[in-house]
């Protein structure tokens, strides 16, 4: 097979959370745990980092990622989804994983991974655990696909475990409350590993306190911590508290035998995109007019993107916006600017929200715009219809800021 029809056969492998939905998770870690032992656990021969949350551990990946490729590390970087192409998913020193190991590793397995019925993202981990054990990483920075108990990657013992924050995201999979979230997240708390939590929540510290307690794993909570102003080239302005997060995480590996100073950090935290090449936080990708994208996509992720687009100057605003079928729009919508000029869409996956059914339910928000049939045809009409002083914002989706990044 080529590498595009590697990548198709990966694709059409079901379930495939990211197309599909519900069809695609898992009860259990049986299939990556037989997986893993046939490719001889690599996961066992690397160590790593295991980083959880609703918002903010793919942010969070990419800088201790970044920080330790400062401090002269070999760092493999696993995370999800991509954005434009497939091997985004693992790096190792920012570098992406060579299409021939891709599509090697797929033929050499193929077979296995048909009798077994494997899915997408269980075949991702295991190629990406793989990759790593044999190009002999010093770390990984491994992120979780989704919620953290019954994620794939939640066979790995780290060094340190991070939860970035707690929100309402995926309920048909993880629950409704914050504490049956924050339960499943904290799945990925292991027997005398270290974790730091970012954020405060007041319904959730009980569940991480008590797990940590059962599972004799020293709690590090980074929102209790005084620490020095730092500042990323990743430049939302929810991104601080990712920053305490990772300065916090550096912080206990520094006692785990990782030499990592504060000028690496410093170093790190402004050269994450350069070290990684992280897309589509709070992006620039344009002047005149300004055109700004962003990947966040709950409620919790777009407060703080609608709270900075707030701050910027224009003299009109536009908004791309398109979403997946099973976001909750209650939540979401009034977060959104009546004032601004929608240019409705629909990503391009099956997962993909229908354009008409997202601009009715947008206008019982005061939220009134045109729906268009692509992405691409939504962008074009607002370049067209703003002025150089205007400002186009992207967003709703990681499947929408793909499409035009």
């Amino acid at each position: 097979m080529t590498y595009q029809e590697t990548l198709d056969w990966l694709f059409a492998q079901l379930p495939m959370y990211q197309r599909k939905g519900a069809a695609a998770y898992k009860a259990d870690l049986d299939n990556i745990k037989l997986l893993s032992e046939y490719l001889g656990n690599p996961h066992t021969q690397f160590k790593a980092v295991h980083v959880a949350g609703t918002n903010g551990k793919g942010s969070t990946s990419h800088m201790m990622a970044s920080v330790l490729q400062e401090a002269g590390y070999t760092v493999g970087l696993y995370t999800s989804p991509h954005l434009k192409d497939f091997r985004e998913r693992i790096k190792i020193n920012g570098e992406m994983a060579s299409k021939q190991f891709v599509m090697g590793f797929v033929k050499k397995h193929k077979a296995f991974f048909e009798e077994h019925q494997l899915s997408f993202f269980e075949m991702t981990v295991g190629m990406a655990f793989s990759y790593f054990a044999t190009k002999k990483v010093d770390i990984a920075i491994i992120e979780v696909g989704l919620g953290g108990r019954l994620d794939a990657t939640n066979i790995i013992t780290p060094v340190l475990s991070v939860i970035t924050n707690i929100g309402i995201d995926h309920t048909q999979f993880l629950g409704d409350t914050l504490p049956l979230i924050a339960t499943e997240k904290a799945g990925i708390i292991k027997e005398g590993v270290p974790v730091v939590i970012g954020e405060y929540h007041e319904e959730t510290e009980d569940v991480f306190s008590t797990l940590s307690r059962k599972r004799n794993a020293t709690l590090y909570k980074a929102y209790d911590f005084d620490l020095m102003s730092m500042q990323s080239d990743l430049i939302g302005s929810y991104q601080k508290h990712n920053i305490r997060t990772v300065q916090v995480a550096f912080s206990v590996l520094q006692g785990a035998d990782f030499h990592v100073g504060i000028q690496h950090i410093a170093k790190g935290l402004k050269n994450v995109v350069k070290n990684t090449g992280l897309l589509g936080r709070w992006q620039i990708l344009q002047e005149l007019p300004k055109v700004i994208c962003d990947t966040g996509h709950n409620k919790e992720g777009l407060t703080y993107v609608m709270e900075q687009l707030s701050k910027e100057k224009y003299k009109k605003l536009h908004i791309v916006l398109g979403v997946v079928s099973d976001k909750d729009l209650a939540s979401i919508l009034p977060l959104f600017p009546s004032y601004a000029t929608y240019y409705f869409c629909k990503p391009d996956v099956p997962r993909g929200m229908e354009v008409q059914l997202l601009r009715k339910t947008a206008e019982t928000h005061r939220l009134n715009g045109k729906a268009y049939p692509s992405v691409k045809e939504a962008f074009s009409a607002a370049k067209k219809t703003a002025g150089a002083s205007d400002l186009i914002f992207i967003g709703g989706s990681t499947f929408v800021v793909a499409e035009i990044i």
